[in-house]
């Protein structure tokens, strides 16, 4: 048994997705054992060209982070056009909001090209919370500020537009 998790840990498939893990802010405060435990979390897929990761109005279930690819982010404007809001870049996660709450997706991410993506489903986060609490509060901190960040520039953008001194 110890044999086997010594050649798990030392496999160099696993030491890189630990390493690419161990970039993102989201997981930047876990230990390599911790990492472990979320690498053992997450859903890892595929998608090719064209293909939709989410639809708008898809209920979220699932926050998802780019290795490889790239993924546009678009949105249907009020003639049911869709206009393209960002462009994720590998070492970017986004729908993140699918981890919080149950709501329908208020976007849809398509693949650009073919792209890696690690899936981080609410329920494996949930299971993180409960057996792994520290994993499961870095995450949810780091979430937090995400957002935190996301809000003040939104909202400083919204003053801006109205002229209003921030």
């Amino acid at each position: 048994m110890v044999k086997t998790l010594q050649r798990f840990f030392s496999d160099p498939v696993f030491a890189k997705k630990k390493g690419f893990l161990k970039s993102l802010s989201l997981f930047q405060d876990l230990d390599n054992r911790e990492l472990g435990y979320v690498l053992q979390a997450l859903h890892s897929r595929v998608y090719e060209p064209e293909e939709p990761l989410f639809l708008e109005g898809d209920i979220g279930r699932a926050l998802f982070i780019l290795e490889s690819g790239h993924v546009d982010v678009v949105k249907r404007d009020a003639k049911d056009q869709p206009k393209r809001l960002t462009v994720i870049e590998p070492g970017e996660f986004f729908g993140e909001m699918a981890l919080l709450e149950h709501l329908p997706r208020s976007a849809s991410a398509i693949a650009t090209e073919r792209s890696q993506v690690y899936l981080l489903y609410k329920t494996r986060l949930d299971s993180l919370l409960y057996y792994h609490p520290r994993i499961g509060v870095s995450i949810m901190h780091h979430l937090a500020m995400l957002l935190s960040s996301r809000l003040r520039k939104a909202t400083h953008l919204a003053h801006k537009t109205l002229g209003v001194d921030s």
